[in-house]
């Protein structure tokens, strides 16, 4: 099973999605529609309910006026906790239902509209963000909801601000044009990442890779990596000690394959193998067989390895004992190379002249190994000089 939150602000048209991915065959879990559910007449939600805000929020018929009770929370911060912790717990448990009714080899869709918000968005080995500028918002909340201009501003601005959504979202659909449109691409989702990503999570199988081919620096990089440490940080909890973004892909400007590194450093192997397991959670399945880090010494160094399961996102997730020097190499060769554009440079170069001249990833990685250990004593020293340490400087999560 692969669990996709969808998300976007009020207006932007998540409907049309789901129905497009439901056709294709996805399981839908609407939380609106669920939000209504838990305080139909008759139910528990809807006795509490009217107990905290009084039986001036029913219809004639003893429904739920849903626009009068919204008119009454919408500017009373302890109104809307009131009503919250009346609904929420109770959406998550039948949620919680839902999912676990559906197909081993589903794709369920979780619609939840305050999904970056309540920062359930790292949860999710996936998430979709339905994107539509916000004029066109209005134009949609005036013309289809009954709402004033000012009504529906006051609803936009609101929420949390489109910048902060779409940071959460490994893909944004546009929204903003014809339905057919973004049905479409919703669509092409489906077929091309969606699904064959459910089914290599289930089956533990992580999609082909190309050779070692070199791709130009893209700024996107940092943000990709920022949300696969939240998520990674997500899966592994309280074993995590650090999740780190490593490799070429952390070093803006160098050309690098389009592989996300990151690595997790955790107290042991054995708690190394335990989250290597955790984080089927977040779409990432491990690699089998034994997995080591060359020391500069010559000896080995045990570790566990996983992968993405996404055949739009490579990434490789190293999982490090604290004991292994492996990690803080890793982000001490990082932050070097970082502030060393000319050493940077020769890097580049060499990792040019190695794709051209092998299709195999283990060669090329081999023939760069004398130059990342002449580039850690260079960076040793440039540490000593700086006062680097690996536990104050870069980008790391800390738990």
């Amino acid at each position: 099973m692969l669990r996709v939150g969808l998300t976007g602000g009020i207006g932007a048209g998540k409907s049309t999605v789901s129905a497009a991915l439901q056709r294709c065959g996805a399981v839908i879990i609407d939380a609106d529609v669920l939000a209504r559910e838990v305080v139909e007449p008759g139910s528990d939600g809807l006795v509490d309910v009217v107990r905290r805000f009084g039986e001036d929020v029913l219809t004639p018929d003893g429904a739920l006026d849903r626009s009068r009770l919204s008119a009454v929370v919408f500017d009373d911060a302890a109104a809307r906790a009131d009503l919250n912790a009346i609904i929420h717990p109770r959406v998550e448990e039948r949620r919680t239902e839902l999912v676990a009714r559906a197909p081993d080899d589903a794709v369920v869709v979780e619609d939840i509209p305050l999904l970056v918000e309540v920062g359930l968005a790292p949860s999710y080995p996936f998430v979709v963000v339905v994107h539509t500028e916000v004029e066109e918002r209005i134009r949609r909340l005036t013309s289809a909801r009954d709402m004033t201009e000012p009504q529906a501003r006051a609803r936009v601005e609101a929420q949390i601000d489109d910048e902060t959504r779409l940071a959460a979202a490994d893909v944004i659909l546009d929204n903003t044009g014809a339905p057919e449109v973004v049905s479409g691409a919703a669509e092409r989702l489906y077929q091309e990442r969606l699904a064959p990503m459910e089914a290599n999570l289930r089956t533990g199988s992580p999609p082909p890779r190309d050779g070692p081919r070199l791709t130009e620096s893209d700024p996107a990089w940092a943000a990709q990596a920022a949300r696969l440490v939240q998520r990674l940080s997500a899966a592994a909890g309280e074993s995590a000690l650090r999740v780190d973004h490593i490799g070429s892909t952390s070093v803006p400007g160098l050309a690098a394959k389009d592989v996300l590194d990151v690595q997790i450093v955790v107290a042991d192997l054995d708690v190394a193998r335990a989250v290597a397991s955790d984080l089927r959670a977040v779409g990432l399945v491990e690699r089998a067989g034994e997995w080591w880090d060359n020391a500069l010494d010559g000896t080995r160094l045990a570790k566990r390895f996983a992968v993405e399961t996404d055949p739009g996102r490579a990434v490789n997730c190293h999982i490090r004992p604290e004991r292994s020097p492996a990690w803080r190499e890793a982000l001490l060769l990082r932050d070097w190379l970082r502030t060393q554009p000319e050493h940077a440079a020769e890097y580049e170069k060499l990792k040019h002249r190695l794709a051209a001249a092998h299709d195999d990833v283990e060669l090329y990685a081999e023939g760069k190994t004398s130059f990342i250990r002449t580039s850690l004593a260079r960076a040793e020293t440039w540490a000593t000089a700086t006062g680097w340490q690996a536990d104050v400087v870069g980008d790391a999560t800390y738990r």
